[in-house]
């Protein structure tokens, strides 16, 4: 009896685990040049944020649930530049769909003083899926994309899918931006099953919100509850969140705090 649990307990946490099936699409490429940080810039305005919020796959709805309560608690802290991109034109009508097109124009269009770009889909070793696309979006794209919306202004980037560590390359360790990855390169992630809400990462993410000062706050205290819940649910092959924090960026404040 003991045995037959323990392989129905490996069996759903393999089922929640977020990764998907799909073939290599790519963002256009053309990465700019290296470019250096910003001076300063520990505390910018909130009217002066610019998000881009993207939910990549509409097989399970935690993902759009994640963008739009993150969308909400931006609003709530006085972010007014907040774009969303959805995965589920049914859902949300109204709302732009995360092609590959609509997302390399709203992540390369430039404003503000300060950037965040949120992610939440299913995601492999190539990078997170588009569905829309039938594709993925990659690490080398994204990059090219934040130096081209972004340059050096302080940029907050929040990948949270399966492998999501992928993105935390040499060349996306820039001092002006702060990484959170949902996953180790190798690891998958939990929580994208059609019942779940949240994401586990997305959840905790939400959850710590409202409680830090700082990104790297917010990223430590994701992470532990990632650490707590995973625990709880009795995961033997833990995500382990990965953290990157830039060197000009150390203490760089959430919006409205």
């Amino acid at each position: 009896m003991l045995v037959r649990s323990a392989a129905l307990i490996a069996i759903l946490v393999s089922a929640l685990a977020c990764t998907p099936d799909q073939a290599d699409t790519s963002l256009p490429a053309g990465r700019s040049p290296q470019l250096a940080a910003a001076p300063g810039g520990s505390s910018v305005p909130a009217a002066r944020w610019r998000a881009v919020l993207i939910a990549g796959d509409n097989n399970s709805p935690s993902f759009d649930n994640g963008v739009d309560a993150l969308r909400d608690k931006l609003a709530a802290h006085g972010v007014r530049d907040v774009r969303v991109l959805t995965s589920d034109p049914r859902r949300n009508p109204s709302v732009p769909v995360a092609t590959v097109a609509n997302v390399s124009s709203a992540l390369r269009t430039q404003g503000g003083e300060a950037c965040l770009v949120f992610i939440t889909s299913h995601g492999d070793e190539r990078g997170v899926a588009l569905k829309a696309a039938n594709g993925i979006l990659g690490p080398g794209s994204l990059d090219s994309a934040l130096d081209a919306g972004c340059s050096a202004r302080p940029t907050v980037l929040i990948v949270s899918a399966c492998h999501s560590g992928v993105f935390l390359t040499s060349a996306m360790r820039q001092p002006n931006r702060v990484v959170l990855t949902a996953a180790a390169a190798d690891r998958v992630s939990f929580g994208c099953g059609a019942g779940d809400q949240y994401t586990y990462y997305d959840q905790c993410l939400l959850q710590n919100f409202d409680g830090a000062a700082t990104w790297g706050q917010l990223a430590q205290s994701t992470r532990a509850c990632v650490q707590a819940l995973e625990q709880r649910m009795g995961i033997r092959r833990p995500s382990q969140p990965q953290i990157f924090v830039g060197s000009s960026v150390a203490d760089l404040r959430i919006p409205g705090r």
